[in-house]
């Protein structure tokens, strides 16, 4: 099977970049959101991207508008087209959302297609039980996905082979760098990242140093772009902790705790840069 059409779920920060890279590498793209006003806001994000890479000299005027020819507007999961492809569901972590959408789109989205999740954390294997188990497959995407080369492969316990080497190769074909991952809690980037980010928030919240003197020891001294919770506002306070908590309850470990001082930030509505304050202002 060739993959030719792909149905993004979701127009957030990940599913704009996922259709970003899509288009602009000539596949037909259905990018699917719940209401007219979150689809356009998702188009201007993907509009003011491309305007980006056009003056940074990525690409031209011409490239941006065939890019955004191959954007479909679909307001709906039960409304994306039966022969697509690939389903790509980059929503909120939140495996209850997450399953409820692949059950929909079992019944909608003819049998050889694939279905993908750009989940951080949540488990492929359970998400792959309710549709298509062997045609199931994690590609976990980077943020900013129109920058960022890394895409995490996940294979769940009954991925196929042959999903798993068409994903890889599609992932190439968007000059990405697939990397095999199998399916444990965090897989690899967040299992090593989150709990970095939490002991930094440990450190501030035991009064080691400033969140300012934080983020530069790990700049300066190992060379890090920003410091974790810098980077953390950047990720938003809420997807850290559910992170986190899918660690702790995964590996039942308690070096996986989520810091006392998250979970407040996270119920005070201080989510990052996404709400104008998380441990910095914005």
């Amino acid at each position: 099977m060739n993959i030719n059409k792909i149905a993004v779920i979701g127009g957030g920060t990940m599913g704009n970049g996922i259709t970003h890279v899509f288009a602009a590498k000539g596949f037909n793209v259905f990018l699917c959101e719940t209401s007219e006003e979150l689809y356009a806001k998702a188009l201007k994000t993907i509009t003011g991207n491309l305007d980006r890479q056009i003056k940074k000299n990525i690409i031209t005027d011409e490239d941006k508008v065939s890019s955004l020819s191959r954007i479909n507007k679909i307001i709906g999961v039960e409304k994306i087209p039966a022969d697509v492809d690939l389903v790509i569901e980059a929503i909120y972590e939140n495996k209850e959302a997450k399953i409820h959408i692949f059950k929909t789109l079992d019944k909608i989205v003819k049998p050889d297609s694939i279905f993908a999740s750009n989940t951080s954390s949540i488990s492929v294997t359970e998400l792959s039980s309710v549709a298509r188990a062997d045609k199931f497959i994690g590609m976990h995407f980077m943020n900013p996905v129109p920058v960022m080369k890394l895409v995490e492969i996940i294979r769940g316990y009954s991925t196929s082979d042959e999903t798993f080497s068409m994903i890889k190769d599609l992932s190439i074909k968007l000059d990405k760098e697939p990397v095999e991952v199998f399916d444990y809690p965090g897989f690899i980037s967040n299992r090593i990242l989150m709990p970095m980010i939490n002991e930094a928030i440990f450190a501030l919240m035991e009064g080691v140093a400033s969140k300012e003197d934080i983020d530069t020891v790990m700049k300066l001294g190992m060379n890090h772009p920003m410091g974790p919770l810098t980077l953390a506002d950047f990720i938003g306070l809420d997807v850290c902790l559910a992170i986190m908590e899918v660690l702790y309850n995964g590996f039942n470990d308690p070096k996986y705790r989520p810091c006392p001082l998250l979970k407040k930030m996270v119920a005070a509505g201080k989510l990052g840069r996404k709400s104008g304050e998380g441990f910095f202002k914005y």
